[in-house]
């Protein structure tokens, strides 16, 4: 898997997004992606060749160790970040359409005048908010909904989150109730408990990212609301604005002309 290139088309949402998620990014890469591919994998190895069973019974082993281990945790792990990251491409895909419509209507000449060269319009940090501020909060949404079901995935399969020395068996063909035994239990015990302990900080990021993004436009509505209401009181403020600069402006050519 080439995490160089989701790094890359998650960094480029991450220039639109909120500082809370940003945040969320530099989670999910140092603290997830980094840690799998780096200690995880090392950790884990061939993980069924390191599943011994106290009998000789062919195919025993390969039974048990498919019964209690149906997916193995690196590839869950794998393929919930691969989930997790993918609703945020429909942002970076949001934004490269926008900026492509802006391109064309450049070209056309209808605005000119608000961009020097189509260069300009590249860099150009795009607000959260319209059509983009749905699709923004919908791919939190889905990111908190894939972090709960593979939390919930990961937890019915394994039954739990520690992983028991002894592992007891009876399942066909083995002739009896054996015992199986896990390479490095402890070790293996702490980067599960590591990887949904971010797992869980990176959804009460969502969540709290999302509450940011409801509460901003609820009191952008209402003081859209406010100026709808009392539109001479909002000119007199902005007429008031423009009355104390202008003093500011002259008391301060005053200071700075008044001689020594």
């Amino acid at each position: 898997m080439d995490w160089g290139t989701l790094h890359t088309f998650l960094g480029g949402v991450n220039k639109h997004s909120t500082s809370i998620g940003k945040i969320w990014l530099t989670v999910l890469f140092i603290f997830r992606v980094m840690i799998l591919v780096v200690a995880a994998q090392e950790v884990w190895g061939d993980e069924q060749a390191d599943f011994t069973c106290n009998t000789l019974q062919p195919g025993c082993k390969n039974v048990c160790y498919d019964h209690f281990f149906p997916v193995s945790h690196i590839r869950l792990w794998a393929l919930q970040l691969i989930f997790v990251s993918t609703p945020a491409l429909l942002v970076a895909m949001h934004v490269a359409y926008h900026r492509h419509e802006k391109k064309r209507k450049f070209i056309k000449g209808e605005i000119k005048n608000e961009f020097k060269d189509i260069e300009e319009i590249k860099s150009q940090k795009v607000r959260i908010e319209g059509s983009l501020w749905w699709t923004y909060t919908s791919s939190i949404f889905f990111r908190i909904i894939f972090e709960a079901a593979f939390m919930y995935v990961f937890y019915f399969l394994y039954n739990g989150y520690h992983l028991p020395w002894v592992l007891k068996c009876g399942i066909d063909p083995c002739p009896n109730l054996v015992d199986c035994f896990i390479s490095r239990p402890t070790e293996k015990t702490v980067f599960t408990v590591f990887m949904i302990s971010a797992s869980v900080i990176c959804m009460l990021l969502n969540v709290a990212e999302l509450c940011y993004l409801l509460l901003k436009v609820c009191f952008r509505s209402r003081r859209a609301q406010t100026q709808r209401n009392h539109p001479n009181h909002t000119l007199r403020e902005s007429k008031q604005n423009e009355m104390n600069e202008l003093i500011s402006e002259g008391g301060q050519g005053a200071v700075t002309g008044f001689p020594r």
